[in-house]
């Protein structure tokens, strides 16, 4: 554990580095400057990396400190912000990148400092969690609860750029892994598209979205059949090439969502899970419900380039999720 002194000079140089202004970038330059990766190419990312990512994650450090009703102080809270700032201390002591010899020990560093970020989302959403659990309830909210809310859009829209590193077919099967481990069966996943379509995006966002839709529509159906005679309709996915928009659409029989609870979904304080698990050692957050971020994340990554995602409910068949895809790829990210 750092000293007093140690920690409170720690301290201090987040707050230094989290004033600093931070750099946007489109997700066309990105594609362009990774579409052929040189020696040269690769340190310039490494040095811009060295000199962007203190910045970015003291802010999130930071942000974490000064949360509304308490939520800094609770438990997951305190654990995520541990994380961010080992990371700014790791990255502050790495000298300056200057050779392809730094850079590849760079990027390694960084590799890890990934890993150590992985459960962030999760854990972000079991503090809040934890903060509804005090506060008795989504019925005993104060007023002003939106500011968790909005604080909440743009932690993870920031934490998309600190990740910017299709998937339709992938996302499917690991969301039906998740549904088989929790009900002992799932149903099927059909996709409908041109089999050779390409689309240049950020494959981790991509994945993320479908899986979690697909999830909530697995959910849907197989609770809704798992005491049926009738055999379970899949889940269907329908990949359209528009001029401007890529659509996925993800339609399910799954008994739809009640027209009084569309206006909530998009919040980070609604689940459907009365008991979401805790997120502890090797428990890495992937449940089939429970967080209540699955569906808001989903469109903030969706819009955070442009693109959107839109739930369209029948009470007592299904729902339909079309999530928009911009293909004008000149989406900067915002600067908090």
């Amino acid at each position: 554990m750092a000293s007093e002194p140690v920690a409170r000079a720690v301290a201090e140089e987040v707050a230094r580095w989290g004033a600093m202004r931070q750099t946007g970038v489109s997700l066309r330059y990105m594609m362009e400057f990774g579409a052929r990766p040189t020696e040269r190419t690769l340190l310039l990312a490494a040095q811009f990396l060295h000199k962007e990512l203190p910045i970015r994650i003291a802010r999130r450090a930071l942000d974490l400190d000064s949360l509304p009703f308490g939520l800094s102080t609770k438990p997951a809270i305190l654990k995520v912000k541990d994380w961010y700032v080992e990371s700014f201390r790791e990255i502050r002591s790495f000298p300056e990148v200057r050779n392809q010899k730094d850079e590849l020990a760079f990027t390694q560093m960084i590799k890890m400092i990934r890993v150590r970020h992985t459960n962030v989302v999760p854990a972000i959403a079991l503090g809040v969690q934890q903060l509804k659990k005090d506060l008795g309830g989504p019925k005993a909210f104060p007023p002003g609860i939106h500011e968790i809310h909005q604080f909440l859009d743009r932690f993870y829209m920031s934490r998309i750029g600190i990740r910017m590193l299709i998937v339709a077919r992938i996302a499917s099967e690991d969301a039906r892994a998740i549904c088989m481990r929790e009900y002992g069966s799932s149903p099927d996943v059909d996709i409908y598209g041109d089999p050779g379509f390409t689309f240049p995006y950020v494959t981790p966002h991509l994945h993320l979205m479908i899986f979690e839709l697909v999830k909530n529509s697995l959910r849907a159906v197989q609770e809704r059949y798992m005491d049926s005679d009738k055999l379970a309709p899949p889940v269907r996915i329908i990949v359209a090439d528009g001029a401007e928009d890529v659509t996925i659409k993800i339609s399910d029989e799954g008994g739809g969502i009640p027209r009084s609870g569309l206006s909530r979904i998009f919040t980070y304080l609604y689940s459907t899970a009365e008991n979401p698990p805790d997120l502890d050692g090797h428990n890495e957050g992937v449940t089939m419900a429970g967080y209540g971020y699955g569906i808001p994340i989903s469109r903030l990554y969706a819009r955070y380039f442009g693109g959107d995602l839109q739930i369209i409910s029948m009470e007592g068949y299904g729902t339909d999720a079309y999530l928009h895809l911009s293909r004008l790829g000149d989406s900067e990210e915002p600067l908090p």
